[in-house]
């Protein structure tokens, strides 16, 4: 845009406007001359806040995200994404638009409302979303609320992009047998709050969002899903597989049978041991263990 910075500097200072320049993010006409540059600088006017959306975000991370971008209270942003015209027009069953704001880089400029920015979050979700998977809805059977459910557990559960699909079979598998589906992540969403391990007792929560306890898809989703979550939770991989478990790297086994899958989290346990003693670093505690997939009750 400047070409010359010495130049430049030397241009404002001559017209006594080179302490004026206001920090920020601004969004410039191509081929604009040095006066419209340094006035929009001076000005502030044309500033823009830049926030970038991580897939697998939950709503409680992204509202304060949001919230400094914007320079404004996250009670209007949460309230923003409780917007009750907005869940109506995506026919969102639950009391907010957890899911919906989609995973990207946004550019707002100076003086957006919190609605005004949660729509275009909104509308991204749209414009990603194909119209030839509406098919595939029907093909499966489910919603694309259902789908969107689907997808945040796949993104927090996934560490390899490869695993998608797959993770996402094992899932559609289960709700085929009417089986728990099991997810660590949602009881996580259930607890209010991120940890690093599931603890047995976590499994107790009463909560709809709890897998364990509840057949079925959780309410609504538990994150924001990514693009290629999405279209792995529409188009899961043929494989028979009912179970898998994380090793400590985040890679999964994928088993069929309950027993495979038992002998499976032995050996990854008996490794971990062994990684620990090696390493002197033993840890104990009341942790269900790694990465759980669906633990196969019975």
């Amino acid at each position: 845009m400047i070409g010359s910075p010495t130049l430049f500097r030397a241009y404002a200072k001559f017209g006594g406007q080179d302490r004026e320049v206001k920090a920020g993010t601004y969004r410039l006409e191509r081929g604009a001359n040095w006066g419209t540059v340094l006035d929009a600088l001076i000005g502030g006017k044309t500033a823009v806040g830049v926030v970038t959306i991580p897939e697998g975000y939950t709503l409680s991370q992204i509202v304060p995200l949001v919230a400094r971008t914007l320079a404004t209270p996250a009670d209007s942003v949460e309230a923003a994404a409780r917007d009750t015209a907005l869940r109506r027009q995506l026919d969102v069953p639950t009391p907010t638009l957890e899911g919906y704001l989609f995973p990207s880089t946004y550019t707002f400029a100076e003086g957006t409302t919190p609605r005004a920015a949660v729509e275009a979050m909104v509308r991204e979700f749209e414009r990603r979303w194909q119209p030839s998977w509406n098919a595939q809805l029907e093909h499966l059977s489910m919603t694309r609320h259902d789908i969107v459910t689907l997808a945040s557990i796949v993104e927090k559960e996934a560490q390899r992009p490869e695993e998608r699909a797959v993770i996402s079979a094992v899932y559609h598998n289960r709700l085929k047998r009417g089986m728990l589906l099991q997810a660590d992540p949602t009881v996580q969403y259930a607890r209010g709050q991120h940890a690093e391990r599931v603890l047995y007792r976590d499994l107790t929560i009463e909560s709809q969002y709890n897998t364990y306890r509840h057949p079925g898809l959780p309410p609504g989703p538990i994150a924001s899903p990514g693009l290629p979550s999405i279209e792995a939770a529409l188009f899961p991989a043929n494989v028979p597989y009912l179970y898998f478990v994380a090793h400590p790297d985040g890679h999964h086994e994928f088993r069929t049978t309950f027993a495979e899958h038992t002998q499976a989290v032995r050996e990854i346990r008996q490794a971990e041991q062994r990684d620990r003693r090696d390493g002197g670093g033993a840890r104990s505690g009341d942790a269900k263990g790694r990465g759980g997939g669906p633990r196969g009750q019975r």
